[in-house]
Parts: structure tokens; C-alpha cells; sequence
């Protein structure tokens, strides 16, 4: 193979791997550049840019710098060296030790390149270190699991140990055994509540409900946004169950006349907890109980898998890298606004800045973020909390909902004075974003001024890539949802498998954020301070090439990754 010309001018690894074809100069130069902002390594970098391609890139690796390279998923987790390297250490490096000859100890690394990780290792260990390449993507699940092996799993636990989960009220982690408070609520029903909160979790749930109806009792889960139930237990069981949660959340059980809000942690091991918010709601025949799953893993996606394309991306990455400026997020009730905003503070969560967020309910904690907690009742409303933060040196600001003309005002204060400002409003796409805040009182000079990015979005299910099947429509039912007439001949469209598989949940497994993207441009920011209609927003939006909602999830079904009947559903357009 003759070497391209854009590899002589790169060297080292760049140009070993536009020589060997891998990459071309214009991803070499993007991956550097993007190395460049986020002080990554060029290796790291080009794993984040192009994860597809990470093999190529780990053994291109190891034949720049002739290192070995082994697939990491063929090792024993069981038979790895524990005693070798410290937990801390090994999660903080993202390093494995695979084994001990001598004085020299194998490490399977996420980077090689990264000379300041082996030197720090060989250090701490003292001994010789000798790194070896594996493919890093699944080099961080391995390592999760090895740090997590000596620890009781959720699968693993058979009804005889469900008792020693430990699970009780957030505030002081303490579990409730049977003979305490418990002691109202008999040893099957405390099983019983345990074993349908690990089943949920399990399964990925995020809400359990808890029904009462006047002739039965009914519970349900919601997985990927979508209800469905799981079991149906005596009548007589529903004021037991209610109970039993109470207890757990530290409620008041003899109230059953107001609605209550509590929170409980379960210990699922020494190394990871899942908080839950519990609401009641007195009805007709009982109380209703509503859990809501707080897992932090599953904000932790990263931007990679939110969703975006990659011009969105581009956008969302920029718009968060400015140091003042408002950023909005749109969409209603469980659109996956809280994911987006988590995603974002975890890339800016750094030791030179100082992130503060007022939440109602503060969802998942977050090292490093100052998270504030809304309370009526004490007078601590978004408002007062905003205020409260401009007093404390902030450089990002994130306010989980902007509900009045008060809070939107000092919220565009703060953008307008050096301060990144992130947060959510309830409207059904982006221009409607700008018309509402219009609507609440906010002068069309601030908005030109502090607004920089609308993000709506929805959370569509992803077609489970185990079981998909090739689905046909007619011509005019795809002209109809969308789809251009010159581009329905080469489509390639997938539908759920109507009895799903092993690995899903009728034909669906997971879920995908759909995003309409607004950037406010200087013509765009023009056009609000004249006073511009929603319309004309709309119109100009489109001439500047931005994607309504139902075209950015028609992109995710031409990619094969959801079916059209639920990008229909989604945007309900």
C-alpha cells in the first residue's frame, strides 16, 4: 500500500494512522484539535471521536509504540491479581492488572500513550510495569465489574436473602428491620415490597406505581417511557404495601388523607446505592404510591449516547464551552430534559469552577456540584436560591425549572453578567420557547441577548438490534409522516418483533433522545427584537437548516435505530 501524502506531514501515531487508512487527515486534524479543548491525549481523543473504529486505533497503538495488544474480554475475572493494585487507583487510571511475573506487572491501560499514569503506578505498587493495549471502550465495564466481584448482585440473590438488602430512609441510610418500626407490616409483605423494588430496578424501571382500585390492586412499571403492569396482589395487600414504603421513606403512616413525599437509598453493594422518591396520593380506595428509580448510572450515558448527530453535537459541545450565555431545555415530563442537563454539568464539573444547581426534587447527587434543594415551606424557592447564588462566586448556574417571570428575569441577569446559565422550560418544541418566555414578561432585548441555545427534545424506544425485523410501508403513508419523495426508494426500515426476545422488552431495549437543536443566531436575535411571531421563528429556523422534532426522529428511523410508529408517538405532530 503506497503512503497517502497527508501522512508526511503527520507523525507518530496521527500518521501511522492515516498511513495504515484508518483515519483521514481531516479526522486526524479534528481528533487533535478536539485533544487539543478537552486536554485528552490524542489517543483518548480519537477512541471518544471514533468508537467504531477503537480496534484498529488500539492496535495501530501498539505497533507505533510495540506494545503487545490482547482482547481484554478473554480474560477470567475471577483469576485477575486483586491484591496487586488498589481499588482507587485502578478506578481512577481506568487500569487492570491482568498478571505478576517477577517484578514486572501486566496492566491492561485505556491509554498507553499516557506515560504520567505508568510512571504514578509503577510508583504506588513499586514495581516495574509493563503496559498492555486492549480496547478501552470495553476495558471500563470489565473493570466496574472486577472492582464489584466479591459483592452480592441483584441477580444473584435468591428470596431467602432478600431481607438483608439494605434499604431505608435517605437522610440517615439506615435500614428498618422487623421488630422496629416495621414491626406494623408482617415479614411477607417486607419481602414482597423488596422484591418488587429489585425487580424494577433490574428490569431498568424507572417509576413503580402501587394502584388501589375499589376491586383490585395493581402494579406497574414504567420502562422506556412506557407503563406496563406486572402484577396483581390481593386488595387486602394495598394498605400493607403502603405502609411498608412509608416506613421505608421515613412518612408519616397513620396520615392517609394528604399526599407525602419522602426518599430511600438501597445498598446494592459497597461500591453502588440507588436513591428513590416516593410520593402517596390519597384516592377513592387507598392510597396511591408512586416510586420514582434514581440510579446514577443512568445519567452517566455521556454526550456520545444522548442521541445528537454529529452537527448537533458539535453544537451542544460549543454551547457549553462559552462562559456566559443561557442555555434552555424544553420538553414535557419525562423527555430525558434531566439527563441532557446532567450530561452537560459532568462535562463542565472541574476543580477551577464552581457549579451550583437549585432542583425540585435534587434528582441525583453529584461530587463536586453544590446542589440546593427547593423548600417551600422555608421560603427556599428557585428565585431565592438564585439570588443566593450570585452571592457565592458561581461560574455555571443550573435552575431545574423556570416557572415565573421572577426567576427568568435573574436568571438572564446572571447570563448577561458572566455566568453560564442552564435550564428547562415546559413547551412543546424550541420557538415555542422564545414566544413563552415573551408571554411570562422577559423584554425581547434580553431574550436576543442571553439566550444562545434551545434544546427541545423527546426519548423515543430503541429497537432492540437482537430481534428488529425489516418492515414495508406504502409510498404515500411515508410521504404522509414526513419522509421526501426522493429519498423513500432507498429507505431501509426496521420495526419491533411483535413477541421481542431474551434481551428485550416487546421488541424494544433502551431508549434514544430525539433533539431539536436552536441555535440563536445574529439574524435570528434581530428578528426577536423586532417582536417576531412563533411562524417566522419556525420559518427562519428551517431556512437555517435546523430540524423540527419529528425530522430529527425520522433521521433515528432512517438510521434503523427506532420504528416509525414510535418517532409518531413521540412527537405527536
Amino acid at each position: 500500500m503506497s503512503t497517502p501524502e497527508s501522512a508526511i506531514a503527520l507523525s507518530g501515531l496521527p500518521g501511522r494512522l492515516v498511513m495504515n487508512g484508518i483515519l483521514n487527515e481531516e479526522e486526524v486534524t479534528a481528533i487533535q484539535n478536539d485533544a487539543t479543548d478537552n486536554k485528552h491525549t490524542f489517543f483518548t481523543a480519537a477512541i471518544e471521536k471514533q468508537p467504531t473504529k477503537s480496534i484498529d486505533i488500539c492496535r495501530t497503538v501498539a505497533e507505533e509504540y510495540g506494545l503487545p495488544v490482547l482482547d481484554i474480554k478473554a480474560f477470567d475475572l475471577e483469576a485477575l491479581p486483586s491484591e496487586i493494585l488498589d481499588d482507587k487507583l485502578a478506578k481512577k487510571h481506568k487500569v487492570l492488572p491482568l498478571m505478576k511475573r517477577g517484578n514486572k506487572v501486566f496492566l491492561a491501560v485505556s491509554d498507553p500513550t499516557n506515560l504520567t499514569t505508568l510512571d504514578e503506578i509503577r510508583f504506588s505498587i513499586g514495581s516495574a510495569v509493563e503496559a498492555i493495549v486492549v480496547d478501552p471502550i470495553p476495558l471500563a465495564g470489565i473493570i466496574e465489574k472486577w472492582l464489584d466481584k466479591e459483592d452480592t448482585t441483584l441477580r444473584d440473590l435468591a428470596d431467602g436473602e432478600l431481607d438483608d438488602i439494605d434499604i431505608g430512609a435517605e437522610d440517615d441510610g439506615a435500614s428498618i428491620k422487623d421488630g422496629e418500626e416495621g414491626s406494623q407490616v408482617d415479614t411477607p409483605v417486607v419481602r414482597y415490597v423488596t422484591k418488587v423494588i429489585l425487580d424494577a430496578v433490574n428490569i431498568g424501571a424507572s417509576d413503580i406505581h402501587f394502584e388501589p382500585y375499589e376491586k383490585e390492586f395493581r402494579i406497574r412499571y414504567r420502562v422506556d417511557g412506557v407503563l406496563s403492569e406486572i402484577n396483581s396482589p390481593p386488595l387486602t395487600l394495598a394498605q400493607r404495601v403502603a405502609a411498608r414504603i412509608k416506613i421505608l421513606s421515613r412518612l408519616d403512616i397513620a396520615e392517609r388523607r394528604v399526599p407525602q413525599d419522602g426518599r430511600m437509598k438501597m445498598r446494592l453493594s459497597k461500591n453502588r446505592s440507588i436513591d428513590f422518591r416516593v410520593s402517596t396520593l390519597p384516592t377513592m380506595y387507598g392510597e396511591k404510591v408512586v416510586i420514582r428509580v434514581l440510579d446514577p448510572t443512568a445519567t452517566e450515558v455521556g454526550v456520545e449516547n444522548l442521541g445528537f448527530d454529529s452537527d448537533q453535537k458539535e453544537i451542544f459541545i460549543d454551547a457549553i464551552k462559552r462562559p456566559y450565555g443561557m442555555i434552555l431545555v424544553t420538553g414535557p415530563t419525562g423527555s430525558g430534559k434531566t439527563v441532557t442537563l446532567y450530561t452537560a454539568l459532568r462535562m463542565l464539573n472541574e476543580e477551577t469552577k464552581n457549579l451550583s444547581t437549585v432542583e425540585d426534587p435534587v434528582e441525583i447527587n453529584l461530587t463536586g456540584v453544590n446542589q440546593v434543594q427547593i423548600n417551600e415551606k422555608a421560603g427556599v424557592e428557585f428565585s431565592t436560591a438564585l439570588r443566593a447564588f450570585l452571592r457565592q462566586d458561581p461560574d455555571i448556574i443550573m435552575v431545574g425549572e423556570i416557572r415565573d417571570l421572577e426567576t427568568a428575569e435573574i436568571a438572564v441577569k446572571a447570563s448577561q453578567t458572566g455566568h453560564l446559565v442552564l435550564s428547562t422550560l415546559h413547551t412543546n418544541d424550541a420557538p415555542s420557547t422564545l414566544t413563552r418566555l415573551l408571554n411570562m414578561g422577559v423584554p425581547p432585548f434580553n431574550i436576543a441577548s442571553s439566550v444562545h441555545l434551545i434544546i427541545a427534545q423527546r426519548l423515543a424506544r430503541r429497537l432492540c438490534p437482537s430481534c428488529r425485523i425489516h418492515v414495508e410501508y406504502p409510498e404515500n403513508a411515508l410521504l404522509d409522516v414526513g419522509f421526501e419523495k426522493g429519498v423513500i426508494r432507498d429507505l431501509d426500515l426496521y420495526g419491533p418483533h411483535p413477541d421481542g426476545c431474551d434481551h428485550c422488552t416487546h421488541g424494544y431495549k433502551g431508549r434514544v433522545g430525539v433533539f431539536q437543536l436552536l441555535p440563536i443566531s445574529s439574524t435570528m436575535a434581530d428578528m426577536i427584537m423586532r417582536g417576531c411571531t412563533e411562524s417566522e421563528i419556525e420559518q427562519l429556523a428551517h431556512q437555517e437548516g435546523v430540524l423540527n422534532l419529528r425530522q430529527a426522529g425520522l433521521r433515528k428511523v432512517e438510521q434503523g435505530m427506532t420504528s416509525l410508529e414510535e418517532i409518531e408517538r413521540v412527537t405527536n405532530l
